[in-house]
């Protein structure tokens, strides 16, 4: 380690739709809450952020209100997302450390606009960070799942997160093929919010069908039928009401969102060359972010590509780990004296 480094944190975030998790340098994974923040209406103030404000969404008196500051993978309200960083911040770093420069690297959809790059580097800065640089998600998540990107070969990601879902094809440490779609886990819960208002007449909120989708969701048929109560509010009688629904029923409601992303797969593969292929033919698909973890969905990939399927062991913190890993890979790559340089003096 050098000597400014000893004075410098390197920040590692996955900033996400749903949930945020940050790496700092030799620490590992610190910090993995949701990107909830409850805030007093007027006055704007700060009630709760993180595992706290989540406990009220939907449950909150008419003077506080709990907020997603994050909508498809990019920032829908920067006042709050910089005041999240901030807690999250001052949550990992002591008092007596705030000295340090704080060297932010966070990761990013492919599909974001200039305006709202701009608007996360610019909250990042706000919140106390020295230096704010972006990394593509499936770049960073490549990394955290240990992929040697590097290497003169074919390697495909599959990243669903909150918000978003990014495949893409790497090689030699840059991108070859990308594409980045606004569906990921939250479009799963609002498929599942809308069929039990469509099919039973039954209003439900986002976190009963988030409760669904984790405990009997699934992409594909499994070998048991699992069941679920549900409960909510009938839209004909305005009563409360609850009734049972089975996984079959689940994976049915699921089904638009799943066949876009296989769809999304299918045609990143389409336009991968040949020879880089043939490496993903034989050396399978990654996938990661928290919606991979739906049950059965790298075997309806598998089935639906001719491709093997890898569920790497920790999806949902590959992005922050390889995005503060990134810091030290892409500093060791670019002291590394190549034989070619001679020729570019």
């Amino acid at each position: 380690m050098g000597f400014f480094e000893k004075f410098t944190t390197d920040i590692g975030i996955d900033l996400g739709t749903c949930n945020t998790l940050i790496y700092v340098r030799d620490k590992g994974i610190v910090i993995d809450e949701p990107s909830v923040v409850a805030v007093e209406k007027g006055t704007k103030r700060i009630v709760a952020v993180g595992s706290e404000a989540k406990r009220m969404l939907d449950k909150t008196p008419g003077n506080i209100i709990a907020i997603r500051p994050l909508a498809d993978g990019v920032i829908a309200d920067i006042d709050s997302t910089e005041k999240m960083i901030k807690y999250f911040i001052q949550k990992i770093i002591p008092r007596h450390q705030m000295f340090k420069s704080i060297r932010m690297k966070i990761g990013i959809p492919s599909c974001v606009t200039d305006v709202e790059r701009r608007a996360l580097i610019e909250a990042a800065l706000k919140s106390g960070a020295k230096e704010v640089e972006v990394i593509a998600e499936s770049l960073a998540a490549a990394i955290g799942a240990k992929i040697p990107i590097y290497e003169p070969a074919g390697h495909m990601i599959c990243d669903i997160g909150g918000g978003t879902t990014e495949v893409s094809v790497i090689s030699l440490g840059g991108m070859v093929v990308t594409h980045s779609i606004r569906i990921g886990g939250d479009k799963f819960d609002e498929a599942i919010v809308k069929h039990a208002r469509t099919v039973h007449n039954l209003i439900i909120g986002r976190p009963a069908a988030e409760r669904l989708k984790i405990q009997i969701g699934n992409a594909a048929p499994e070998k048991t039928i699992e069941k679920m109560e549900l409960k909510g509010t009938d839209t004909i009688t305005g009563l409360p009401k609850r009734l049972e629904i089975d996984s079959v029923e689940v994976r049915e409601a699921l089904k638009d969102p799943i066949n876009k992303i296989v769809e999304e797969i299918k045609s990143v593969l389409s336009q991968t060359p040949p020879e880089l292929a043939a490496d993903i033919v034989e050396r399978g698909i990654v996938m990661t972010g928290g919606g991979s973890m739906l049950r059965e969905f790298p075997r309806l990939i598998s089935k639906e590509t001719g491709v093997p399927v890898i569920l790497v062991e920790k999806p949902l913190e590959c992005v922050a780990l390889g995005a503060g890993e990134a810091f030290s890979l892409f500093r060791n790559m670019n002291s590394e004296r190549s034989v070619y340089d001679s020729l570019n003096e």
